[in-house]
């Protein structure tokens, strides 16, 4: 029996190019399912599954959440879903996002560590900042095998440069190249080596919350000072070697560099929302302005008028800021 038949590919910026280089070089009679997650906005229509289907010999679709998982078929989380793995099923679930993302990687390979151990090979392509890191260091705890695409192949190299930073990877190679090592990989008859010891239990609470089931439990870490970026709960730290993490009371997730990044989109929103609230209150006061100089109240009318240019030289302050990119993000 072939050791591998769990393939799980996280993806974000520039990926759906690497994507297709890779499933281009599986064979038909491929042995193992490929399970992807490419970071997409709520609400698109996603061709990704039609595009890798076209790309190679394997069946691409969207799962069904609880479907039965079958050997030789790319399944793709799809836009605004979390994909994990159960028991030979598929969960597809809209839990809490992580990292600021919905499809995100992290999930998707964590439950593969959980459910398949030494069967799963994780593999990180191109995109921004860290996430699938922490999901490839679990894979590799369980068993697994780990694999990255040469960051210097992608303009996008945070993801790939994380994974090689944190986790003791196995394979760093071209995109072109991971199809067949896949191949090789899934082809070998190798015994599996003996699982190291992963702290299950947190992994299966933290898969559990994206289904929303988990409430009232004792959380992984310690209260930090920090509130989460999109619900306003309370920010959990989580010790984890050198990657700091964080995750809200209903499973808000986030490494260090993902939430300093949706801070900063926090940050950007407000001085739009201040800057609107300005402006407005300035066309209200000059329109008042405007009222009282007709009626001949031109004490009133200086008073307001000043009240505009103080409002307008705020607001141009606070425009002035958003064009310095005051509230952006690193990358």
């Amino acid at each position: 029996m072939a050791r591998f038949d769990v393939v799980v590919i996280g993806a974000s910026a520039g990926g759906v190019g690497f994507l297709q280089r890779v499933v281009e070089r599986l064979p038909r009679e491929f042995g193992a399912a490929i399970f992807v997650a490419m970071h997409l906005p709520d609400g698109v229509r996603s061709a990704l599954p039609a595009i890798l289907q076209r790309a190679g010999p394997l069946p691409a679709s969207h799962p069904q959440n609880g479907a039965r998982i079958r050997r030789g078929h790319i399944y793709v989380a799809p836009p605004g879903f979390h994909l994990t793995l159960e028991n030979g099923r598929m969960r597809v679930s809209r839990g809490a996002r992580e990292h600021g993302v919905r499809p995100a990687i992290d999930p998707l390979f964590r439950s593969a560590a959980l459910a398949a151990g030494p069967r799963v090979i994780g593999v990180v392509l191109s995109g921004l900042l860290d996430d699938g890191t922490v999901g490839l260091r679990e894979i590799k705890k369980a068993g697994g095998v780990a694999v990255v695409q040469d960051p210097s192949e992608t303009p996008f190299p945070g993801m790939p440069e994380s994974a090689l930073a944190h986790v003791n990877v196995d394979y760093t190679l071209p995109s072109a190249e991971i199809g067949e090592l896949l191949e090789n990989l899934v082809a070998s008859a190798d015994a599996a080596e003996a699982s190291p010891a992963i702290d299950e239990g947190t992994l299966e609470h933290e898969v559990k919350e994206l289904t929303m089931h988990e409430d009232e439990r004792e959380h992984p870490g310690e209260p930090s000072p920090y509130s989460c970026p999109e619900c306003g709960g309370v920010l959990w730290e989580i010790k984890d070697g050198e990657i700091l993490r964080f995750r809200c009371r209903v499973g808000h997730a986030y490494t260090s560099e993902t939430l300093t990044g949706d801070q900063a989109l926090t940050v950007e929103h407000a001085l739009w929302t201040a800057l609107r609230a300005l402006e407005e209150q300035a066309a209200i006061k000059r329109r008042v302005a405007e009222r009282a100089r007709r009626q001949g109240h031109l004490s009133t009318a200086d008073r307001f008028a000043q009240r505009v240019s103080a409002l307008e030289t705020q607001a141009q302050t606070l425009r002035d800021l958003l064009m310095s990119g005051v509230g952006a993000s690193e990358d």
